[in-house]
């Protein structure tokens, strides 16, 4: 790749393990810093969709994800009654080819694990528990200033650090990161023997009632309910608030609420939503992943559309002898349409169901389907 020799990579998490695994592919000397002290992800479990399943399978890790994860083609719908009566079946868009799954539940830090490790195979030399105190650029570089004294100068810098980005905050970029109203628990637990896929329960006390298997044993679960402040819970506190919630829901919810009795397995998040409009870089700093863009987990596509954004990014790096402004605007140029359908898509199913409104899901779900099969 004659454009770049040198790269950091900010961030170790999907998209920037991912870039960072590609570009050392290509025999750039690639630095990959993360700001904790481990390689690790918060929360339980994850879905990626087809489009993120392509992703992973160009990157050579598809069978090592799917030896620890799950694959599933199908979502069944159920009714929250005491029957948890079944109501539709419903086979699921293989987004990313007819070879691939259509679907993968997986547990988070497996995932993380082994994005990373592939990129240090690769040849990207990775240092934890490291941050950025300062950027200067000129036409030829980047020099950068870590917070431990260690200064060095790169070709390009990509920031993956995540939806609050220190590496954004730096370059003094804008961008509004909001609550769409509407808070998550998720649980890790074991997988009662009958969950084959995922299922999700609309009505009750949640919005949406589901779980997803994330491997052979396990699964995670998901309540969903007006954002509110859950900080105020004590260890124990929190367990019964997931358990009452659950005791309205039936059929495997019964299984599972009996296994819900550790709090360190149980998360909370308030879903958020932020599209930066192009370009996401500042001269030879560009931005990819949550750093810009994030939404609800509606449609599953947040990972997928980071992991898109690095697979773009390093095959458009491939294309020039030089970086320049063009490119990287071309870059942002390229994703955003793409990425700016998901997010709006994402908040609009959050907000019928915030609203009680009976708007068109499978619709929309389709429309995103179709688009995101198709290559980005």
């Amino acid at each position: 790749m004659p454009s770049v020799d040198r790269v950091l990579v900010v961030g170790a998490g999907s998209a920037g393990a991912t870039v960072a695994a590609l570009l050392a592919d290509t025999g750039v000397s690639v630095d990959l810093i993360e700001a904790k002290s481990d390689i690790s992800a918060l929360g339980s479990g994850i879905t990626l969709q087809g489009n993120a399943l392509r992703v992973l399978d160009r990157l050579g890790v598809l069978d090592a994800c799917l030896a620890e994860g799950w694959a599933g083609d199908a979502l069944v719908l159920r009714a929250p009654d005491a029957e948890a009566t079944v109501l539709a079946e419903l086979a699921e868009h293989r987004s990313g080819g007819p070879d691939l799954p259509a679907s993968m539940g997986m547990y988070r830090p497996d995932l993380a694990r082994i994005l990373v490790a592939r990129a240090q195979r690769a040849g990207a030399k990775l240092r934890l528990s490291t941050t950025i105190d300062s950027l200067r650029q000129d036409d030829t570089g980047v020099d950068v200033r870590f917070a431990d004294g260690y200064t060095a100068r790169y070709d390009l810098v990509v920031a993956a650090d995540g939806v609050r980005s220190a590496t954004r905050r730096l370059l003094e970029i804008p961008l509004e990161t909001r609550s769409v109203g509407m808070g998550v628990w998720r649980v890790f637990t074991p997988r009662p023997r009958e969950v084959l896929g995922s299922q999700a329960y609309y009505g009750g006390p949640c919005y949406i009632a589901g779980y997803t298997p994330t491997s052979e044993s396990m699964l995670y679960a998901f309540l969903t309910e007006d954002a509110q402040d859950r900080t105020v819970l004590s260890p124990q506190q929190t367990v019964e608030t997931v358990r009452e919630l659950i005791a309205a829901y039936h059929g495997p919810w019964d299984e599972i609420r009996a296994s819900v009795t550790d709090p360190a397995r149980i998360h909370y998040t308030w879903t958020e939503a932020h599209l930066l409009a192009a370009p996401w870089h500042r001269g030879r700093v560009v931005l990819i992943g949550d750093a810009v863009h994030t939404c609800p987990p509606t449609l599953a596509q947040g990972a997928a559309m980071a992991l898109e954004d690095a697979a773009v990014l390093v095959e458009m790096l491939a294309t020039v002898d030089n970086i320049d402004e063009d490119l990287l605007t071309r870059f942002a140029e390229r994703r955003l349409p793409r990425v700016e359908a998901v997010v709006d898509a994402s908040v609009q199913i959050a907000r019928w169901q915030l609203d009680g409104i009976d708007g068109d899901v499978p619709g929309l779900m389709g429309r995103i389907a179709a688009m995101t099969s198709e290559e980005p």
